[in-house]
C-alpha cells in the first residue's frame, strides 16, 4: 500500500511540474509579442519589452522618439516583421536567437531586410522572464554602429506641351527670379512701391515675403519669375538697390492670351487640393496644373520625384537604403496648330466669343479659342490682387472658358434640321412652299410668331430656304416632323450626351430637360433658338457630316490619338449630303445668300450664318444677340466654327463672317 501512496505522489508531483513548465514564459513567446507591438508600431510597449542593458544604452527618446521620426520621415507603410524558430539540439533547450525578416514600404520604395533577435532572461520584482537585446540596427542594419537618417530628393522636370508642329504651348523656359536682400534698402518704403509696380505686386505682398523669421539682412527673399526677353525691364529693376536677381527656370505660355484657357497655368498648390491628392504625391510648396491641359494632363506632366534614403555617418559618408529614381514628366504633344490659333484669336480684338477649328477629315482640332482671356504667364509667376480683381470683376469675364460652353447656336443649326427632315422623308428637296410676309403663328399660339429676315419671290425650297436662312420654312417643316422624330434626329448627331472628347466641354442640350414638349419650343428650336445649347466644338463637328458623305468624325487632340474615327456613321445619304453641301456654298456665293463678307478670291468657302436672340421675349428690342458663322473652303481641310457676342449693333452674323472671312485672307 505504502508504494501506491508512493507512486501517486511521484505521479502528481510529474503533472505538477509539467503543468508549471506549460504556464512558464518561453523566450519565442516573448518575441512574438515584441513583433505584434513592432507590426502595430506601438514603440512604448516595445520599449516595455527590452532588456535592461538596452535600456541603459538605449534611453527611451532612443528608441521611442527615434522610431517614431524616422518611421513618421520616411512615410512607412505596410510594415510586416516575422521571424523563423531555429532548430536546436536536446529536447530540454529551448531557443533564446531568432531570425527575423522586415519588411516595409517607404517614400523610396520597398525595404526588406533581414536580422537575428536574441532574447535573455531577466529577473524582476515580480517574476521571471525574457526581453528583448535591442540596437538601433533593428531600424536598419546600417544604423548598427551609429549614423543618421538623411532624405534626399530630386525634383523632376515637369513635361511639356507642344502643338502639331512642335511650337511650344507650355514650356520650361530659363528665367530670372526677382528677389530683394533687404539689407541693401536704402530708402525702404519708395524702393518696395517701385518694386511692386515693376512686377505687378502688391506692397503687402513684398511684406509678406520678408516676414518670415528665417529672412536676415543677407538673404534673399525670392519675389516672382520673370522673362528674360526684356533687357530693359531687367535693367530697371537692378537699378533698384534692394533687387537681387537670379537665373532659374520657370514655366513659359509661349502664345500668351491666344492660348490661355486652352493651356491654363500651373501654380502653387492650395490646402484644399493637396487634401484631395494622394497622400504623399506632393508637398506644400508644389505646383499642379490650375486649369486647361496643365490640368486636364497633370499627372502626365508632373513626373515622379526621386527619393532616397540613406544612412550619414559621422565622418560624412552615406550608405543607401533604398532609392527610388527621378521620373521626369511626360511631354505631350496635342493637334492644335499654334499659327492658326494666335490667328483666330487675334481677329476677335476687343470682342468676347469664341472659335473652334477642326480638321473635317481627321479629326484633328486645330484651335480652341476663347476671347478676351488672360496672360497665363501673369497667373503663374504671380499676379497681383489688384489686377486679378479687375480679371474677376471684367463685366466681358475673360476667365470664362467660352470654347468648352455652350451657347444658342442660331441658324447655323438649320442644315441639321434639314438633314434630319431629308431623311425623315418630311423634307423634299424640290418641294416649295407658299410663305406670305415675314411672321406666321399657328392656331393656339397666341401672340407668339415666328420671323424671318427677307420675304421669298415664291414658293420656298430647302435650298432657298438654307441660303437666306427662312425661319418660317424650317419652323413649319419641323412641327410636321414632329417633336419625337425631331429629338430622336437630334440625339443622332450627339445632343444630349458628352462628347467623346479628352478636354472637357459642356454636352450640347436640346432644351432644359431633353423634350421638345410645346409647339412654340419644337419650332423655335428647329431654327436653333428656344432652350438649344451647343459648344463651338460639337457645331463644327455636327458640320463634318457632309463632308463625309454622312458620317460624322470624332474629334481628337492628342497627336497620337486614332484619326478619323467615325463618330456617328450613315447619318445622311450621300444625295441628301450633295443638296445641303450645294446650298451652303450658295450661302456665300449667290447675291441673297447670308454671308457674301466670305465670298473672297484668296478661298472658296461655303457655309452658315447664325444669329442668337438672346431675349426674355418677343416685344424686347434691345437684347443682346450673338453672330455666328460656320465654313469651310473647297479643299475641305477645315472647318472654322465661330461666335462673337453683342453684335446687334455691329451687323449681326455678317460681323462675324467679316471676320472669319479675314481669317481665311491670312492663312491662305
Amino acid at each position: 500500500m505504502r508504494n501506491v501512496v508512493k507512486a501517486i505522489s511521484i505521479l502528481l508531483l510529474f503533472f505538477i511540474l509539467t503543468a508549471c513548465s506549460e504556464d512558464e514564459v518561453q523566450p519565442e513567446d516573448r518575441l512574438a509579442q515584441y513583433i505584434d507591438e513592432w507590426n502595430e508600431q506601438n514603440f512604448t510597449e516595445m520599449y516595455n519589452l527590452l532588456a535592461d542593458t538596452s535600456k541603459e544604452t538605449y534611453p527611451s527618446e532612443e528608441f521611442i522618439d527615434r522610431y517614431e521620426k524616422i518611421y513618421g520621415d520616411i512615410e512607412v507603410s505596410d510594415l510586416a516583421i516575422t521571424y523563423t524558430v531555429p532548430e536546436v539540439e536536446g529536447e530540454d533547450t529551448v531557443p533564446t536567437s531568432f531570425p527575423i525578416e522586415v519588411s516595409m514600404n517607404t517614400m523610396a520604395g520597398e525595404v526588406n531586410f533581414e536580422s537575428e533577435m536574441t532574447l535573455v532572461e531577466q529577473e524582476t520584482e515580480e517574476d521571471t522572464n525574457w526581453y528583448v537585446q535591442w540596437d538601433p540596427g533593428f531600424i536598419f542594419p546600417s544604423l548598427k554602429d551609429g549614423g543618421e537618417i538623411g532624405i534626399n530628393t530630386v525634383e523632376p522636370t515637369r513635361g511639356q506641351i507642344f502643338d502639331r508642329n512642335q511650337n511650344g504651348l507650355a514650356v520650361n523656359a530659363a528665367m530670372y527670379t526677382v528677389g530683394l536682400q533687404p539689407g541693401l534698402f536704402e530708402n525702404e518704403t519708395e524702393e518696395k512701391e517701385q518694386i511692386a509696380e515693376l512686377l505687378d505686386m502688391d506692397v503687402e505682398a513684398i511684406d509678406s515675403a520678408l516676414s518670415p523669421d528665417w529672412v536676415s539682412d543677407e538673404t534673399f527673399v525670392p519675389l516672382k519669375k520673370v522673362s528674360m526677353d526684356d533687357p530693359d525691364y531687367i535693367e530697371e529693376l537692378r537699378a533698384i538697390a534692394p533687387v537681387v536677381i537670379q537665373e532659374t527656370t520657370g514655366r513659359s505660355y509661349p502664345y500668351g492670351e491666344a492660348a490661355a484657357h486652352l493651356t491654363g497655368y500651373i501654380g502653387t498648390i492650395t490646402a484644399e487640393e493637396l487634401e484631395a491628392q494622394e497622400a504623399g504625391t506632393y508637398g506644400q510648396s508644389d505646383l499642379i496644373g490650375k486649369r486647361g491641359l496643365e490640368q486636364l494632363y497633370e499627372s502626365r506632366l508632373k513626373g515622379t520625384r526621386g527619393v532616397s534614403i540613406v544612412v550619414t555617418s559621422e565622418n560624412g559618408g552615406s550608405t543607401p537604403i533604398v532609392e527610388q529614381e527621378v521620373q521626369n514628366g511626360e511631354d505631350i504633344t496635342v493637334t492644335i496648330d499654334g499659327e492658326v490659333q494666335q490667328t483666330i484669336f487675334a481677329s476677335f480684338q476687343d470682342d468676347a466669343g469664341t472659335a473652334t477649328a477642326i480638321n473635317p477629315k481627321t479629326g484633328e482640332t486645330l484651335a480652341l479659342v476663347s476671347s478676351p482671356a488672360f496672360d497665363p504667364n501673369q497667373l503663374t509667376s504671380g499676379i497681383s490682387q489688384t489686377l486679378w480683381d479687375e480679371l474677376s470683376n471684367d463685366e466681358q469675364n475673360p476667365l470664362l472658358n467660352r470654347f468648352a460652353s455652350t451657347y444658342a447656336p442660331g441658324s447655323t443649326i438649320k442644315p441639321i434640321t434639314a438633314a434630319i427632315g431629308l431623311e425623315n422623308g418630311t423634307i423634299e428637296a424640290e418641294e416649295g412652299i407658299e410663305i406670305d410676309g415675314l411672321t406666321w403663328s399657328k392656331d393656339g399660339w397666341g401672340d407668339y410668331q415666328v420671323r424671318r429676315v427677307s420675304e421669298s419671290s415664291g414658293p420656298v425650297d430647302l435650298s432657298d430656304a438654307l441660303i437666306r436662312s427662312d425661319n418660317i420654312y424650317f419652323a413649319q417643316k419641323t412641327v410636321e416632323l414632329g417633336s419625337d422624330a425631331f429629338v430622336e434626329g437630334l440625339e443622332q448627331f450627339g445632343f444630349g450626351e458628352d462628347l467623346p472628347y479628352s478636354y472637357p466641354v459642356a454636352a450640347s442640350s436640346i432644351s432644359s430637360d431633353g423634350r421638345l414638349d410645346r409647339e412654340i419650343l419644337l419650332a423655335d428650336t428647329a431654327y436653333g433658338q428656344g432652350e438649344m445649347e451647343m459648344s463651338a466644338l460639337h457645331l463644327a463637328t455636327v458640320f463634318t457630316t457632309f463632308l463625309n458623305d454622312g458620317n460624322m468624325i470624332q474629334p481628337v487632340l492628342e497627336a497620337d490619338e486614332e484619326l478619323s474615327q467615325v463618330w456617328q456613321e450613315g447619318l445622311v445619304s450621300s444625295e441628301n449630303v450633295a443638296v445641303i453641301k450645294d446650298a451652303l456654298r450658295q450661302v456665300v456665293a449667290a447675291s441673297n445668300g447670308t454671308a457674301p463678307e466670305a465670298n473672297i478670291d484668296a478661298v472658296e468657302l461655303s457655309g452658315k450664318t447664325g444669329t442668337s436672340e438672346l431675349k426674355s421675349g418677343q416685344d424686347e428690342e434691345d437684347g443682346q444677340e450673338n453672330g455666328w458663322f460656320v465654313t469651310y473652303p473647297s479643299d475641305e481641310d477645315i472647318i472654322i466654327s465661330m461666335m462673337v457676342e453683342h453684335v446687334e449693333n455691329k451687323g449681326g452674323s455678317h460681323y462675324t463672317v467679316q471676320k472669319v472671312a479675314d481669317i481665311f485672307e491670312q492663312l491662305n
